[in-house]
């Protein structure tokens, strides 16, 4: 059984618990706080060096460490993995682009407006260019969903998952999410697809 070392609330680590989810896949959740320091330890390094998480461990021992590499995996001959060659290369492409021009702003956002919000004040202004570029990226999501229903057409996929994970948690990085109606509708078809669960209903059910 797969084994996924994540942590609470993560936009990432949400990503590989939807998508086992909805594909039916049993596997094991291991918690990891971040807060607390619990990525630095001896143990968690040895298992993923770079200290990071979400960490996913295969039923075969292999370490896998990046969100949308995960999701490749799981999603691999399912029906949320695209089966044409261009399919495969757009979901490829949109994965890449949520890592780089999404993911490094809502993320940090997030963190220093909603899960640590003591430190607000003296990371105002680095909040304000985060938001700056995050917007770029949202704007460019908006303008693709405008005349796509899901991100590779008409079909919910991996790629899907993987853009969900941190913009449908924008908002509580300070991202006024009504400047981008097509993406909010998107986000409402992937909230309504077959066994979707919100992302603080995982540690329950771990």
């Amino acid at each position: 059984m797969d084994i996924l070392y994540a942590t609470f609330g993560s936009g990432n680590c949400f990503k590989a618990h939807l998508a086992f989810r909805q594909l039916g896949i049993p596997y094991e959740t291991r918690w990891i706080d971040v807060l607390k320091g619990e990525t630095r330890t001896e143990a968690f390094l040895k298992i993923n060096p770079a200290g990071t998480v979400p960490c996913l461990v295969t039923s075969t021992g292999q370490t896998i460490t990046e969100s949308n590499a995960m999701l490749w995996h799981i999603a691999h001959g399912s029906e949320l993995f695209p089966a044409a060659p261009m399919e495969q290369t757009m979901a490829i492409q949109w994965m890449v682009f949520e890592q780089c021009k999404l993911e490094p702003f809502i993320s940090p956002a997030r963190f220093f407006t909603t899960i640590v919000p003591e430190k607000y004040d003296e990371m105002r202004e680095q909040i304000a260019l985060w938001q700056e570029k995050g917007h770029d990226g949202l704007l460019r999501l908006d303008a693709h969903l405008a005349d796509h229903p899901f991100m590779l057409g008409a079909r919910y996929t991996l790629a899907d998952i993987a853009l969900y994970g941190y913009v449908h948690v924008a908002e509580e990085g300070g991202f006024d999410m009504s400047r981008y109606p097509n993406v909010a509708r998107w986000m409402d078809r992937v909230a309504t697809t077959d066994d979707y669960a919100p992302i603080l209903s995982f540690k329950a059910a771990a």
